[in-house]
């Protein structure tokens, strides 16, 4: 897919089309900073936003939607399931409050926010099971329009992949220095859309020598070097800014494309700028 536009589309294994680029809202304190910031991208041109009810501001991602004016139909939405959440029932109930803190009828996209892990749970598995079913039935249902999975690992996909329906998406953190490489090969190989939070690094990659002597050349920010090349990457990023100038910044991206030397340096890089989040270590 060569994007030239942000309403250019990866395509689902289903079907649904999705923006290439999405308009991250982690870290965008609930309030008037959440509710600008999505009016900011939605004028920018951003139709793909990524929320989640563990943001704690989908209210107010849902009135930036409302007061941006757009069509719902023009929008595609994504929320991600809690922790607390998971299992059968609490999924459903879980998805019937976020369509209410966002103002809308359905998701375009669901995902499940981070696995059951054997370090918490001896039935790990089997509450993955049980809440990729209610997914399941969500989607069936029409409430989503397709779902997927957020900081699942191999590990933790491939009883899913023995389900009726299988995941469309997969959400990892992938940027310079932390390309994620198993997620990405399992997922490709088994037919996932990969999309990248936190594709700049949470930041921590805007000043590293090498991307900032690459950004140089094209005459752009490394925030921007980051986002296309996880486009270029076939990756679909999910840059996140509550400052309107860097929000317009982080979507001029098509009006050049980096070199194969560019992308074989970046790749080459040395581990940086991890989170440290690894789903069987992480404590909530």
């Amino acid at each position: 897919m060569r994007a030239s536009k942000l309403t250019d589309t990866f395509q689902l294994r289903n079907g649904v089309e999705i923006p290439c680029i999405g308009y991250g809202t982690w870290q965008a304190p609930d309030g008037e900073k959440t509710i600008n910031g999505v009016k900011a991208a939605i004028a920018a041109g951003y139709v793909h936003i990524d929320a989640a009810a563990a943001y704690d501001n989908e209210e107010s991602v849902g009135i930036g939607i409302k007061e941006s004016g757009i069509e719902r139909s023009d929008l595609f939405v994504t929320s991600k399931l809690w922790n607390t959440e998971r299992g059968y029932e609490s999924t459903i109930r879980a998805c019937e409050k976020t369509l209410k803190d966002l103002q809308v009828d359905y998701l375009d996209l669901y995902l499940i926010h981070w696995p059951a892990a054997r370090q918490q749970f001896d039935n790990w598995e089997e509450i993955n099971i049980q809440t990729w079913r209610a997914m399941t039935d969500l989607y069936k249902s029409g409430k989503v329009r397709a779902i997927g999975t957020s900081n699942f690992y191999p590990s933790h996909l491939r009883s899913l992949m023995k389900e009726e329906v299988q995941p469309m998406v997969a959400q990892v953190e992938f940027h310079p220095g932390h390309l994620n490489s198993a997620v990405v090969q399992y997922a490709r190989e088994n037919g996932m859309l990969v999309e990248a939070w936190s594709p700049l690094g949470s930041g921590r990659m805007l000043n590293d020598p090498l991307l900032m002597e690459i950004a140089g050349k094209h005459g752009k920010s490394v925030a921007q070097v980051c986002i296309r090349f996880a486009l270029q990457s076939g990756i679909l990023p999910l840059p996140k800014s509550v400052t309107p100038e860097r929000i317009r910044q982080n979507a001029e991206v098509f009006d050049f494309e980096l070199e194969e030397e560019d992308m074989m340096r970046i790749s080459e890089m040395g581990p940086a700028g991890w989170s440290g989040l690894h789903p069987d270590k992480v404590d909530f």
